[in-house]
This record gives structure tokens, sequence and C-alpha cells, in this order.
């Protein structure tokens, strides 16, 4: 990842001290956003899928008003007929970077065996400065059984070295439905188990939960896995904000922080009629509770 000027200061004279101190490169603090001995807090991002229609109608728009509530970085469900340059040059713009990308490309597809249309989107990644390539979902015959789910975590891990060229990563994203049962594992687990530590277990906080899964147990089982966690928030009033639910999130934080290697926390809230708001009440929350 190519940091600007920009980058630079918004990660502040703290985090160039705490690089130069562990002799790491700025770059490196960037693109990990690890927590230093000091204590030196994960960035937040936003999905963009939290305000897809707003994207659709203004997307430099939005780029602006994200970077304006304090997120700093986004994570793109769709590019929104934009190339890589144009997007890396907005979000320079703002001081933002990408912090993952759910990928278009049809793991159906890749199960197939052909590659090309994931090339194609890891080279666009690439450009953008993303190293987190994540599926958004999978077709149930991929995880219905112990045999595919070994099939598709093995798969999973040969993408993922396809990327390790240019420090990259590739991984999954949880829905409700990963967490049945089969035998005595659940899908997720067995997706995992079966895949290599180059494949990133992008838990969602809120869906693990609505689809009967143990998300603080998930996330200790695989350590290391977590590069990036979704922040959702499960019950409490309609359209809650996090910390406005049931979900303990001091334990979600420690797990992420102490087991699951985490590089960069993002907030997805898909419901509410005034999305942005929504997204600016989840971040002030969070800041709340010292994130």
């Amino acid at each position: 990842m190519y940091l600007t000027r920009r980058h630079l200061l918004k990660l502040g004279a703290g985090a160039a001290a705490a690089c130069a101190a562990s002799g790491l490169p700025l770059e490196t603090f960037a693109q990990t956003g690890r927590q230093d001995d000091k204590g030196k807090k994960i960035p937040i991002g936003l999905q963009l899928y939290s305000v897809r229609k707003m994207c659709e109608e203004d997307l430099p728009g939005v780029i602006k008003a994200v970077s304006e509530i304090g997120y700093q970085g986004v994570e793109f469900a769709g590019y929104y007929g934009r190339a890589a340059e144009q997007l890396r040059k907005m979000l320079d713009e703002h001081g933002l970077v990408c912090c993952g990308t759910h990928l278009r490309a049809s793991l159906k597809t890749l199960a197939g065996g052909d590659f090309s249309e994931f090339d194609k989107e890891a080279e666009f990644n690439r450009v953008l400065g993303n190293p987190y390539l994540i599926f958004p979902w999978m077709p149930d015959e991929l995880r219905n059984s112990a045999e595919a789910c070994k099939k598709t975590g093995e798969l999973l891990s040969r993408l993922a070295e396809r990327v390790r060229q240019y420090d990259g990563y590739v991984g999954y994203h949880a829905h409700g439905g990963d967490f049945g049962k089969i035998g005595d594992a659940t899908q997720w687990d067995l997706l995992f188990e079966n895949s290599s530590d180059r494949v990133v277990m992008q838990m969602d906080i809120g869906n693990c939960i609505g689809g009967g899964g143990d998300t603080y147990a998930t996330l200790k089982k695989f350590p290391g896995r977590s590069l990036t966690v979704h922040l959702k928030e499960y019950g409490g009033p309609p359209a809650a904000a996090l910390g406005e639910g049931d979900v303990d999130w001091k334990q979600v934080f420690q797990i992420c922080e102490a087991v699951g290697g985490t590089r960069w926390y993002i907030v997805e809230h898909e419901v509410g009629d005034k999305p942005l708001e929504s997204v600016a009440a989840c971040l002030k929350n969070l800041r709340k509770m010292g994130k």
C-alpha cells in the first residue's frame, strides 16, 4: 500500500513514533492497523454497503462525508462504474484508505477452475491499495457438506496464494446460514479448519448471533484469522446503532485484540432510513467505548 501525505497526517505523530521505535515502515503500520505496546487503536472503516443507495447517487459526496464523520477507511461492495485509479484518487483526497473489498468474482465460477475474473479483480485492488479480498457469500452447494466445505476451504487457500505476491489476503464474510451444523461442527468451522492462515475469517458479529452461532467462541477458536471484523449490532430497538443492542462489545474487542490479530474494525449498518446519520451514531458510540 502506498501512502499519501494526507494519509500520514491522519495516522498522526504517535503512529509515526511507534513505527520508528519498532523499525517498521509507515506503510506497514498503516496497512496492518495493529495496536502497538502503547495501545494504539485499531482503525475503524465503513462498509459502503451501509450507504449503498447514496453511493449510487453521489459517490464522491459520500466519500467526503464518511471522512468528515471520522472513519479512517472504507470497504467497497461494488465500484460504482469507477476505475481503480479514480477510486484511489477519491480516497486519497479525503485521507481514507481502502480496508477491504467484497468481491464481485463468483466462487462458483472459481470452483470450476476459471480464475480470470478473480485475477482481474485482484489487479484492480492492487492498484486500489487494498490487500483484503473478501467473498461476501457463496452458493449453498459449496458448503452444505463436510466434503464441500473442505474443497471450498482449499479453493480459498489457492486464491490467497495468487495474491500473496502483493501481500494480499482472501477471506469470507459471515452470514447466519454459515453457522448451521454438519455433524458436530458448523459449516463456518469446517471452512476455516480446511483453509490456510492467509484466508481471513471476516466475522460479522450480528449475522453470526442471528444465525445461532457463538461469536465469542468462534473468534477464539481461530487465532490470528480475524484480520478484518464486521461490527454489526444484534437486538435492541429497531435500527439500533452499535452499543444499543445485546452484543457484548467489550468481550468482542478483547478477543479481537488479544487473540484475533484484528487489523481493521469495519462498521456495517444495513437498516434505517437515514444511513449517514446511522453510521455516524455507530462511530460516536464506538468512541464512547474507547475505540
